[in-house]
This record gives C-alpha cells, sequence and structure tokens, in this order.
C-alpha cells in the first residue's frame, strides 16, 4: 500500500480564479521514474478568500465502496487523510478569516505553482 497525497491544481475560473482545486489521489511507482496516479475521489475547492472550502465528492466515494472500486481500508485512509488536510491547511478555529489562506498552498507545493497546467508542453 503506498501513501495517499494530495495534488492540487491552480483554478483559473472566473470567481475561483486564484484559487485551488485539491484532488486527493494515491501516487504508485509504476516503473523507474513512471508514476501512476489513482484518483480517491475526493476533492476539495478552496476559493482566492475568506475562509469557505468546499469538499466535493464524498458520493463518488460511497458509490466506489459500494461497487467494489475501492477497498474499505482505502476509503477509510482518504476519509481519514482529507480530514488531516483540512484540519492542517483549512481550519484555524482559533482565529477570524483572514483576507487570503496563512498556509496555502502548503509550502511543500509552493514550487509546484510555477509548472504549466497538464497537457500543457
Amino acid at each position: 500500500m503506498h501513501p495517499l497525497r494530495h495534488k492540487s491544481n491552480h483554478l483559473r475560473l472566473g470567481a475561483l480564479e486564484g484559487g485551488w482545486y485539491v484532488d486527493l489521489v494515491q501516487v504508485e511507482e509504476a516503473a523507474p521514474g513512471q508514476l501512476l496516479v489513482h484518483d480517491l475521489y475526493v476533492d476539495i475547492v478552496v476559493p482566492p478568500r475568506g475562509r469557505r472550502y468546499e469538499v466535493l465528492d464524498l458520493d463518488e466515494l460511497a458509490d466506489a465502496l459500494r461497487d467494489g472500486s475501492i477497498d474499505a481500508l482505502t476509503a477509510a485512509g482518504v476519509l481519514r487523510n482529507t480530514q488531516r488536510f483540512i484540519d492542517k491547511h483549512l481550519r484555524d478555529l482559533d482565529r477570524e478569516a483572514p483576507g487570503s489562506w496563512p498556509d496555502f498552498p502548503p509550502a511543500a507545493i509552493r514550487d509546484l505553482v510555477e509548472l504549466p497546467p497538464f497537457g500543457v508542453g
């Protein structure tokens, strides 16, 4: 079993421009230097300002669990890691909502912001 990770894509869509779309994925090394990315269904939309984020596609996770596309252990990991991500990067219950996110994007992926979007070469 490989660790669960998230990938983040910077949004460029109207009112969400400057926000983030976070897709929880599982990364597997299929061969040396070749990664295989498995979508784990749960996504989070982080707007450019304010503190309101949205967790999306929990219904897709439930459907995948029901139809056997994902096992119970992996689904539990997806839910646990979604909550950990929210707690670490999106929730600060002791402060008023700032005009921008204090730790978003997370420092660990800030260099990725400069990369071109997928499919652009």
